[in-house]
């Protein structure tokens, strides 16, 4: 879904093992419409915008280059496409598109979400149940990428913070899951983030957690350090001179007494 005007070229959706195998690949030729489903999210209330096939402003090949691409300000688009269903077992998951924001943008963001097979395509909205959630998102000091994965029908947000690209330029937005329960984010090939699913994100609970019909007692001592009452001072403690002469002590043989004087003129 995005809030705002952007070219989106998603051109490779893929899950890759030793071998590797693309499920999904787009690069927008003129036969995308075949493929893509333009939801009616939005219409209702006026606020879907349309897309638009395009390469935009700027370009290298204008046909090879076309993208989809939102047409007015503050509208929601959303648009899907189909793909053969797959597991991810023992396989890294590489999730992988190509975005681009050619005006300033100020509030927006340009996702892609795996959808679960039995999605309402015609239907395909915000609320709509996902797997994956992945790309930038820009609002006011928001400059960060999305990367939200679902884990029993709740969505978690990472919790470290991603930052991704403001500028008008084209950028490519990599998100690798691998087996062994880790993740990479990269951005034109270059690693941003990476870590263990379990420990960046709130899938599972607290190893340890406050017991909540556990409470302080009512006579506990909150001070680090309180006096003995049994402890007593010593009967001969006052007896005792502060210093005692160590007689196992004696002047060293090179030791010379040295008499300084101060004359008054």
């Amino acid at each position: 879904m995005i809030r705002n005007i952007l070219m989106l070229m998603m051109f490779c959706f893929a899950v890759s093992s030793v071998v590797g195998k693309t499920y999904f690949k787009e690069t927008f030729d003129d036969s995308y419409a075949s493929r893509w489903v333009t939801s009616d999210w939005k219409k209702s209330d006026g606020t879907a915008g349309p897309w638009k096939h395009t390469a935009g402003d700027f370009y290298a090949d204008a046909e090879a280059d076309k993208g989809l691409q939102t047409s007015t300000d503050a509208r929601f688009y959303a648009a899907s496409a189909k793909f053969e269903p797959f597991s991810n077992k023992d396989k890294d998951l590489v999730l992988q598109y190509q975005v681009k924001f050619p005006q300033k943008i100020d509030c927006g963001g340009g996702y892609i979400k795996l959808l679960p097979s039995d999605v309402d395509q015609k239907n395909f909205g915000g609320d709509s149940k996902y797997h994956v959630m992945f790309g930038p998102d820009i609002c006011g000091t928001t400059r960060r990428t999305h990367v939200i994965l679902t884990y029993k029908d709740a969505n978690h947000l990472i919790k470290k913070t991603v930052n991704c690209e403001t500028d008008q330029l084209s950028h490519v937005y990599t998100l690798i899951l691998h087996p062994d329960q880790t993740y990479e984010v990269r951005i034109d090939g270059v690693k941003k983030e990476s870590g263990s699913l379990t420990d960046d994100w709130d899938f599972l609970a607290p190893k340890t957690i406050k017991d909540p019909s556990q409470s302080k007692p009512a006579d506990w001592v909150d001070a680090a350090e309180i006096d003995d009452p049994s402890d007593v001072k010593p009967s001969d403690w006052d007896s005792q001179p502060k210093q005692i002469v160590d007689p196992a002590a004696a002047k060293p043989e090179e030791c010379r007494e040295v008499i300084v004087s101060c004359i008054n003129f």
